[in-house]
C-alpha cells in the first residue's frame, strides 16, 4: 500500500497550484505531446515545463495563454483555468495561524477547504467538523494536548470551530459531508453526560442539513471492512484530473494515501460500511435515544 508520511514545507504549493498543475499536465497528455515536444513548441526548457506541471513553480498569465493555445483549450475552459491560476497562490484563513499549528495539520485544513465532498469513518471519536465546542475542547485537552498550556488548547478549539464555519457556512456551495459513525463514538462519554447530550443534539441538527449524511454503525454489525484500519477520511477535489486523497491522522504525523488503486480500496471500504450501517432515519432515532439517555444521567 502506498502510504506516505507528509512533510510539508512552510511555503509548499497550495492545493490550487497542485490542481492547476494536474490540469495542465492532463491537457498536454490529451494532445499526445510529451514534455520534450511541448517544451520545444513553446520555446521553453524541458525543466521549466516540468516545474509548472509538478507545481514546483507558478505559471505567469502570458505563459498560461501560450499553454492553452498550444493545447487548443476552448474559451469556456480557459476562463476557469485562468481563474484558478490567478488565485493559485492565495492562502486561506488558516495562514493566520502560521507557526502556531503543525505544518501537516495546516496542509490538511487547506485540503479540506478545497474539497467538494468528504466521506469519513469515525471509529472512536467524532470527526472534527461534527464536534461541539465542549466536545472538541475535551478531545484536544485530554487526547492531543494534555501537556499544553490552556491558551494553546483554546487556539486549537478556535481553529476547529473555524473549520466548521468554513466548511458549512462560508462557502457558496457547502461541503458535502458523509460520515459513518461507529457506535463506540456515542458510547464513549467524552466530557460527561451533559457534553455528550449536547453533542448528540448537535448531530441531529446537522443530519437535517441537505449536504450532511450521518449513519450509525452499531456494535452488532460485528467485524467490518474498516476493522483493521480505523478512522479515515476521503476528500474529493473539484478538478476531474486531481485524484481523491485519503487522510489518516496519526499521533505525531499525518498520513496520506494518493495512489489511485489504494484510494479506490478505501472508497470500496466506505461503500461497504455505509451499506452495513443504519439508514438515515434509524440513525436519527438512535441519536435521539442516546441523547435522552445522557440527559437522564445528567439529571441524576
Amino acid at each position: 500500500m502506498q502510504i506516505k508520511e507528509v512533510v510539508v514545507a512552510d511555503r509548499s504549493p497550495t492545493i490550487r497550484q497542485r490542481r492547476l498543475a494536474a490540469e495542465l499536465r492532463h491537457l498536454r497528455e490529451l494532445t499526445g505531446l510529451n514534455l520534450d515536444e511541448a517544451s520545444e513548441r513553446l520555446g521553453w526548457s524541458k525543466a521549466k515545463l516540468s516545474r509548472v506541471e509538478t507545481a514546483r513553480s507558478g505559471v505567469k498569465a502570458a505563459d498560461l495563454t501560450l499553454l492553452l493555445e498550444l493545447y487548443s483549450v476552448p474559451d469556456s475552459r480557459r476562463t476557469r483555468l485562468s481563474t484558478l491560476a490567478r488565485t493559485a497562490k492565495q492562502r486561506g484563513w488558516w495562514d493566520a495561524y502560521a507557526g502556531q499549528l503543525p505544518t501537516d495539520y495546516s496542509a490538511y485544513i487547506e485540503l479540506e477547504s478545497e474539497a467538494e465532498s468528504l466521506r469519513c469513518y469515525s471509529a472512536t471519536v467524532l470527526h472534527g467538523l461534527l464536534q461541539t465546542e465542549e466536545y472538541a475542547r475535551e478531545i484536544i485537552r485530554s487526547a492531543l494536548m494534555q501537556f499544553s498550556p490552556p491558551t494553546e488548547v483554546d487556539r486549537r478549539v478556535e481553529v476547529r470551530l473555524t473549520r466548521q464555519d468554513a466548511a458549512f457556512k462560508r462557502r457558496e456551495t457547502p461541503l458535502r459531508f458523509w460520515s459513518v459513525i461507529d457506535e463506540s463514538c456515542l458510547r464513549r462519554a467524552v466530557g460527561g453526560p451533559a457534553v455528550m447530550a449536547a453533542q448528540l443534539r448537535r448531530l441531529i441538527e446537522l443530519a437535517e442539513e441537505p449536504n450532511v449524511m450521518l449513519q450509525l454503525l452499531p456494535f452488532d454489525t460485528g467485524a467490518h471492512s474498516a476493522s483493521a484500519v480505523g478512522t479515515f477520511s476521503i476528500l474529493e477535489l473539484p478538478e476531474l484530473h486531481v485524484p481523491d486523497v485519503v487522510y489518516i491522522e496519526a499521533m505525531t504525523s499525518a498520513l496520506y494515501v494518493e495512489d489511485d488503486s489504494q484510494v479506490h480500496m478505501y472508497g470500496m471500504a466506505f461503500d461497504q460500511l455505509r451499506a452495513e450501517a443504519m439508514g438515515p432515519d434509524d440513525t436519527l432515532a438512535s441519536l435521539a435515544r442516546f441523547a435522552e439517555e445522557y440527559e437522564g444521567k445528567g439529571n441524576v
